[in-house]
């Protein structure tokens, strides 16, 4: 059984595209055509499904049309709309590149003297100025400048943070 802690968010399915089970993926990280992976994860009322891809093609740089395996008809690809597509972290972590927001969800954010800041429960970078929220409601600056360290074994992100940002 795939656990959540096991793969992060990179999007969500759409409507049917045709009659041949293709489904419209609206995606955040492109992670998926950067790594190679036969599957993706999908959100199943709760349950957490692999998926193998057959093939996609992109229409824009945030959307593309997906064929999954066994996915052959309009009706079956509609069963998948509205579904959270995720991404295996295993898979990602070997790449050596700097992480992407979303694969960052759920890493522990410590200070550069080892003081715990909270866990990432989400990062907001629907505008210039990117903010990681963590599960204690704190907002912190996902800035990359401000970033020490990132431990992907450990999970952890070191931050070197402006004197007094936690006391706002």
């Amino acid at each position: 059984m795939i656990k959540q802690e096991e793969v992060f968010r990179i999007g969500r399915l759409g409507r049917p595209h045709g009659v041949k089970g293709e489904i419209i993926f609206m995606f955040d990280d492109d992670v998926f055509d950067r790594v190679d992976a036969d599957y993706l994860v999908l959100n199943i009322e709760g349950i957490l499904v692999p998926f193998f891809m057959e093939a996609y093609r992109f229409r824009n740089d945030s959307t593309a049309l997906m064929k999954f395996r066994d996915i052959d008809t309009e009706n079956a690809a509609r069963e998948l709309t509205g579904c959270d597509v995720f991404f295996p972290r295993k898979l990602a972590d070997n790449e050596d590149r700097m992480p992407s927001w979303n694969e960052l969800t759920g890493y522990r954010l410590t200070d550069e003297k080892g003081h715990d800041v909270g866990i990432i429960a989400s990062v907001d970078d629907s505008t210039a100025n990117v903010l990681f929220e963590t599960t204690e409601g704190r907002l912190l600056p996902a800035n990359p400048d401000l970033i020490a360290a990132i431990d992907r074994e450990q999970r952890t992100i070191t931050l070197n943070l402006p004197e007094g940002i936690l006391d706002i």
